[in-house]
């Protein structure tokens, strides 16, 4: 009789054991995420979404969202005791983020975040947690931004050519810029460089020096993460090709010699050293030569002011006024070597 009951005392706890470690094992629980490339644009909005694998209620858990590894985490959003708990996120997630739980019967829960930041970009993690079991799935968040704005400036040519730079700011990852002319093929650049603003986005600035006018220039950025891009179209006339500059130089060079080699005769005379057997002093002592030194300099002026005014491109030329400037000293300079000869033979 004691046989009997024991046996049967046996067969009922080993029954109780098979049960509880049923339950324990049909109570276990994975978190899966949807997959796919999570990219989310600088300003908008992003959803963090996490399901219960076999679907079941999460009404009575714990649900958490962290960003980063274990070792550098923060706490985005937390969900307890079946209402969101606030205060605990940090900072820079206060008031960015949004709880949507409308199927979390089936154990499904979304994290929506607003006003995506560059800081924002890393991996995340979503976790489940009841009175026996937790688990949490990763993945990760790339935020990508396009540029907000595109500056072009375009120089005077000069020795070096006409200077096209292209500045270009707002955008995440760093982005890449090629430039191309008319025919597609690839403008070499002779200067390129980036920069990180304050909130984490990329500045790029690209010159190009061009020789003579090929037609159109097409500048291309590509952001490599959302593989979209922006394109400008730099339309550079033919006349900003011709080198006005040269002929100015040479017109300038050609009277600044006359006026050098009067200053030189006025010396010359001053220390009683006949060139050509002629006495300058006397000579530029008269009206007529000192009409002459004043009508060759306004031809001068008159032509510097044809090629500038006249030119449609004026605005873009930025030594107009250092040009003048120049031509003022050298006739300034003419006159007092003329009115200081003219008083030392006076004297």
């Amino acid at each position: 009789m004691m046989k009997l009951k024991s046996s049967s005392f046996s067969g009922y706890c080993v029954g109780i054991l098979l049960l509880q470690v049923m339950t324990s094992t049909s109570e276990k629980w994975t978190v899966t995420i949807p997959t796919g490339h999570l990219v989310a644009m600088v300003g908008g909005q992003t959803e963090l979404s996490c399901q219960l694998s076999p679907p079941q209620s999460a009404k009575h858990m714990e649900v958490s969202w962290f960003k980063g590894d274990h070792s550098t985490s923060k706490l985005v959003h937390l969900y307890r005791d079946g209402h969101e708990v606030k205060g605990k996120a940090a900072p820079e997630y206060m008031d960015r983020t949004e709880f949507v739980k409308e199927a979390i019967g089936a154990g499904k829960v979304t994290l929506r975040l607003h006003n995506i930041r560059v800081s924002d970009n890393g991996t995340y993690q979503c976790s489940f947690k009841d009175s026996n079991f937790s688990n949490m799935a990763s993945m990760d968040l790339n935020v990508a931004a396009l540029g907000l704005e595109t500056q072009i400036h375009i120089q005077a040519p000069g020795t070096d050519g006409l200077m096209v730079e292209c500045n270009s700011g707002g955008w995440f990852p760093q982005p890449q810029m090629v430039c191309r002319d008319s025919k597609g093929e690839v403008i070499p650049h002779s200067s390129q460089s980036y920069s990180q603003d304050g909130a984490g986005l990329f500045h790029i600035k690209m010159t190009l020096l061009r020789y003579k006018s090929q037609g159109d220039v097409i500048c291309y950025i590509h952001n490599p993460l959302s593989d979209e891009e922006k394109q400008i179209n730099i339309i550079l006339a033919d006349a900003l090709f011709i080198p006005v500059h040269i002929g100015l130089a040479i017109l300038i060079s050609f009277f600044s010699v006359i006026l050098v080699v009067i200053g030189v005769l006025l010396i010359c005379g001053y220390f009683r050293k006949t060139v050509f057997r002629y006495d300058y002093i006397h000579i530029m002592n008269t009206i007529p030569a000192q009409l002459l030194g004043f009508i060759c300099f306004c031809i001068m002026l008159g032509i510097y002011l044809k090629f500038r005014i006249q030119d449609p491109f004026f605005s873009l030329y930025n030594d107009w006024i250092w040009d003048m400037a120049k031509m003022v000293m050298i006739l300034m300079l003419f006159y007092s070597i003329l009115i200081t000869a003219l008083y030392l033979t006076v004297r």
